[in-house]
């Protein structure tokens, strides 16, 4: 196929392209964002994305696509999911704390965090008792806090609370869950808070790695060692560059381990989204919003690694390391490798995506079916909407209920898709997403032609 007739193709699909998603990231692309595995329940896995969220209940075989529309989150993307083992799926978004007690099919915002204007942006839960949750909350110029509940996330309750500052990440050590980490403070202080029993009491530890101005910020606590409770690892930004620090004493001093290039520094020199960490503690990779990055102990310098290329994100489970990729490049958007990064076998690729599988009478099915034919061409998944027999709702996985009233009385209806006026409003768009209507997706379609295009035809 040659330019012409790609173009000629784009255009041509171009009146279809009627859904556009919002707020995406990475550049304007379609793009997976983040992994998360059901505790408990390997065969059921969940796909942070640019447009949405992909669901699988079969080990990656086949994927199932959930409009943002219909997760209720607004123009905010959650970064991170949590999926709990009874099936329960959580996210804090920023603006909300959103959950799903059907396996994506109904999604509902919080209402303790959503009635006092609080908004959510961490979230963790111990593996050794699921029903705790701990919330952060980072709003500006308003009451922020730590939030602990015992009872799966339908009650919350305050274990720490300031009106000067933002709390903006909060993880439970794996080994200790007596052990919470949480990152914060204002725009000329940064300290980690530390617990050593559940969040009873609190203890300030002053970040003092960088003297200001210009003053660090984005402390954000981002693991803690599998086994050993005193290590855990942070993101910071300073002077417009980004790094992650190690701390090997609890978080009373830290080590920079990965850190931006330059004459002075030795590294890599993108924003970095993310890390994940081996089962020993002596290997870390970290991504970037194109590129996956690997530093061994010991070693100096990280290493770029040849894949992924145009999107990353990293989650380790057990031995095994997903990476999330990007079609339009190398015709995955998730593999696994067994090997730190060195090869891949890939096990999802955009195309395969295949239309929500809620029953009728669900948010996800109701709302996102209709965009399904307008949406696929996008990702060059086949637009083909297959008829249904009948409207009956059904069970949805797990024994919910199709309006997650099991929930409790805390999580109301899912309501307006609407950002709130009180929510705070995302980012401008850039790239073919900044316009609206035909224009965005018609990008898209354009942009994945050629790309294709390229790779068939490499002589081009």
């Amino acid at each position: 196929m040659n330019l012409l007739s790609s173009l000629r193709r784009a255009l041509l699909l171009a009146p279809l392209a009627l859904y556009t998603p919002p707020a995406l990231a990475h550049l304007g692309y379609p793009d997976t964002t983040s992994v998360t595995i059901r505790r408990g329940h390997p065969e059921d896995m969940f796909l942070g994305a640019t447009f949405g969220a992909l669901i699988s209940r079969d080990t990656g075989k086949t994927w199932n696509w959930i409009c943002p529309e219909a997760m209720n989150y607004g123009g905010w993307r959650p970064e991170t999911f949590l999926w709990q083992p009874d099936g329960t799926l959580l996210a804090a978004t920023g603006a909300s704390l959103i959950r799903s007690t059907d396996g994506g099919c109904t999604w509902t915002v919080h209402d303790y965090f959503k009635s006092q204007g609080l908004w959510p942006i961490g979230l963790a839960s111990p593996a050794s008792n699921p029903s705790r949750l701990w919330v952060t909350t980072s709003r500006s110029t308003s009451r922020n806090g730590v939030y602990r509940s015992d009872d799966g996330g339908q009650t919350f309750t305050p274990v720490m609370q300031s009106d000067t500052l933002v709390f903006t990440a909060v993880k439970v050590a794996p080994s200790d869950s007596r052990r919470i980490y949480v990152s914060g403070g204002t725009t000329t202080r940064l300290s980690l808070y530390r617990s050593d029993d559940e969040g009873s009491t609190w203890t300030e530890q002053p970040f003092k790695e960088f003297v200001g101005p210009p003053y660090p910020y984005d402390l954000f606590v981002l693991k803690v060692s599998d086994t050993d409770p005193d290590r855990l690892w942070v993101r910071v930004s300073w002077q417009g560059w980004t790094y992650v620090m190690e701390s090997k004493d609890g978080g009373r001093t830290f080590t920079s381990v990965v850190h931006p290039e330059g004459e002075e520094h030795d590294g890599l020199g993108e924003y970095l989204i993310g890390i994940e960490v081996s089962a020993d503690g002596n290997t870390l990779w970290a991504a970037t919003h194109t590129r996956l990055f690997r530093v061994r102990a010991g070693e100096s310098r990280a290493t770029q690694l040849p894949l992924p290329d145009g999107n990353a994100c990293a989650q380790r489970e057990g031995d095994v390391l997903y990476v999330c990729g990007a079609s339009r490049l190398h015709d995955w958007a998730l593999a696994t490798t067994t090997d730190e990064g060195q090869t891949y076998t890939a096990l999802f690729n955009l195309p395969d995506t295949q239309p929500p599988a809620c029953p009728a009478g669900t948010p996800t099915h109701d709302i996102c079916r209709p965009y399904w034919p307008q949406f696929a061409p996008t990702i060059e998944a086949d637009p083909y909407l297959p008829p249904e027999e009948t409207p009956d709702a059904g069970t949805p996985p797990d024994g919910g209920s199709p309006g997650g009233d099991d929930a409790g009385t805390n999580i109301p209806d899912a309501g307006t898709t609407n950002p709130r006026p009180e929510e705070p409003q995302p980012p401008p768009k850039k790239g073919c997403s900044s316009a609206s209507g035909l224009v965005p997706a018609a990008c898209l379609l354009v942009l994945s032609t050629l790309r294709r295009t390229r790779r068939r035809n490499p002589e081009n």
